[in-house]
């Protein structure tokens, strides 16, 4: 078993940036491939990002690729999604999980935090 918590959500004007973070709970977190998804209202979530295991390959959305950067540390049992470069319309809830299966499952996913961009 796998609990995932998010945190860093916010509200920021478009052009801003935060930080997303993910801790997750449980000892074979390591060998799991993580990824960042998100949901605006009315919408179906979307994937945004993935992470190997070992973090040396990294995956985005054609929407997120070059404003967004997902990491991990290991040593720490977290994911972290650095947003640069914020729009209006990646306002969502943002929700960590894994291990990610192609870009639509997971066997375990957060609560999610809000992200608000403002025009």
């Amino acid at each position: 078993q796998v609990q995932l918590v998010e945190s860093g959500g916010g509200l920021v004007q478009a052009g801003g940036s935060l930080r997303l973070s993910c801790a997750a709970s449980g000892r074979t977190f390591s060998s799991y491939n993580m990824g960042w998804f998100r949901q605006a209202p009315g919408k179906e979530r979307e994937f945004v990002a993935r992470i190997s295991w070992s973090g040396s390959s990294t995956y985005y959305s054609d929407s997120v690729k070059g404003r967004f950067t997902i990491s991990r540390d290991n040593a720490k049992n977290a994911v972290y999604l650095q947003m640069n470069s914020l729009k209006p319309e990646d306002t969502a809830v943002y929700y960590c999980a894994g291990p990610v299966r192609g870009d639509s499952s997971a066997d375990y996913w957060g609560q999610g935090t809000q992200v608000t961009v403002s025009s």
